[in-house]
């Protein structure tokens, strides 16, 4: 899952503001949801390490490292909240189930792990730009909210044929005993 999230995040382009509009978060989610809450932040971890040691997979194809001390560093760091959430979340309420109680789990999920993304990237935002809550809002979260729906949508749409794929893999199969 930090392989998915180094080839979707790059995929970006500016909006209205200084942070970019990009896959990523999308497949944050994906990671938190398939993976579970620890695995799932362990992974975006893992991801954020290879953009600090200068792979190029940001926004751009750019190194994490400038992005984290920029303004967008609150958003990236935000990730592994969001996966741990999603996966946390989730695994508690929705993995076993089916129907409008799973689907629940997972959107519920992907919506408090979004504003915890939103709530360290704008704060972030904030502080190193030395501007207002409403400022930061305004170029930070509002353009960005149609997208984020979307995104969750497609990951909540998308979660349930991934994990029949996975579930059908020879390692996820019960052990037959002789």
């Amino acid at each position: 899952m930090a392989a998915a999230t180094c080839i979707l995040a790059p995929l970006s382009f500016n909006v209205a503001s200084v942070v970019p509009l990009s896959l990523a978060t999308f497949a944050v989610m994906i990671s938190g949801l398939l993976l579970g809450g620890r695995l799932g932040a362990l992974s975006q971890l893992v991801y954020l390490l290879l953009g600090v040691i200068g792979l190029p997979v940001c926004a751009g194809w750019t190194p994490a490292l400038p992005r984290l001390m920029g303004p967008t560093g609150g958003y990236l760091v935000g990730y592994i909240p969001l996966a741990f959430i999603c996966g946390a979340v989730y695994s508690a309420f929705g993995r076993k189930s089916r129907g409008i109680k799973k689907f629940a789990a997972m959107v519920g999920g992907m919506l408090l792990g979004t504003t915890a993304l939103y709530s360290l990237g704008t704060s972030w935002f904030c502080i190193l730009n030395n501007v207002g809550l409403g400022y930061a809002l305004g170029v930070c979260v509002l353009p960005f909210l149609i997208g984020d729906g979307i995104k969750i949508a497609a990951a909540a749409a998308l979660i349930p044929a991934l994990e029949k794929i996975l579930s059908k893999l020879p390692e996820n199969k019960p052990k037959k005993e002789e």
